[in-house]
């Protein structure tokens, strides 16, 4: 997931005790779903991923605890962390494990229309929770177009990949980092990306109907963030050339709209 490295260490907030319970919450899922070597070997990898980055994260914002709305993010990223899991055990072994891969995969998604109701609710909206949840979102789609991929064939990594591709050439190109203006196309897109995986992993449909669907799926895509490029381009001044690169590196303005693909984001809506 794409987070800056974290901050000098505080010990013993609130927020770091609610970590600790996370990484043996984390631990406990993965037992529950019993992967077998290279499972396991990503779910450790990706939960101490996530701790670390997390805490540098909650450092950054100098927050003590997470808030409602964090919580149910990180409950959605301990999922994601056991879809993790399971796809790297299916890409080993051969075995998709499809009955344990939709429903984990199918609750994150869910949740995900939960912790910013839960942030609205409760008066605590946040950059670090908004971030927090872009982060997940982005991670859990990347995982499904793995698995996705088994089925489909490669190019369907385009999908996980494109918001991280988006994010690198931000590096290069700075005036990829401004904020857009809220649009809810891009966010029914990307939030239909990740109903659309787990419809593909499902089996459910024929493989001519699966490969329609992820296709257009795709498209809708590229050209969201065809807009979205298109749309910071044009609020540059002066323009300038697209072959242009910057030597400056800023990091992604996040809180916005349209900011799903600039910062984070398969969706996010805090």
């Amino acid at each position: 997931m794409y987070l800056s490295s974290p901050a000098p260490t505080r010990i013993g907030t609130l927020a770091d005790r609610q970590q600790a319970g996370a990484a043996l919450l984390q631990l406990t899922v993965l037992v529950a779903i019993d992967p077998g070597p290279a499972g396991w070997l990503a779910g450790l990898v990706y939960a101490f991923g996530l701790q670390v980055l997390l805490a540098g994260a909650v450092r950054r914002a100098d927050a003590t605890t997470l808030g409602p709305a964090d919580l149910v993010t990180l409950g959605r990223a301990l999922l994601v962390g056991g879809v993790t899991a399971v796809v790297a055990d299916g890409w080993w072994s051969g075995d998709p494990r499809v009955e344990v891969l939709v429903p984990l995969a199918a609750v994150a998604l869910a949740l995900d229309f939960v912790d910013g109701k839960v942030a609205r609710h409760t008066g605590t909206v946040s950059e670090l929770g908004a971030r927090f949840d872009m982060e997940t979102d982005a991670f859990l789609i990347l995982v499904l177009s793995v698995a996705a991929a088994a089925v489909l064939g490669p190019w369907v990594l385009v999908i996980g990949g494109l918001r991280y591709a988006f994010v690198a050439v931000g590096w290069l190109l700075p005036w990829l980092t401004g904020t857009l203006p809220p649009s809810f196309s891009a966010k029914a897109i990307a939030a239909a990306q990740g109903v659309v995986l787990v419809t593909a992993v499902s089996g459910l449909l024929s493989l001519l109907l699966t490969t329609l669907l992820v296709a257009a799926a795709l498209t809708a895509l590229v050209w969201s963030f065809a807009r979205s490029v298109l749309t910071l381009y044009r609020t540059v001044e002066p323009p300038l050339p697209l072959t242009g690169l910057e030597t400056t590196v800023v990091a992604p303005q996040c809180g916005s709209g349209d900011g799903a693909h600039a910062c984070g984001g398969q969706g996010g809506d805090r």
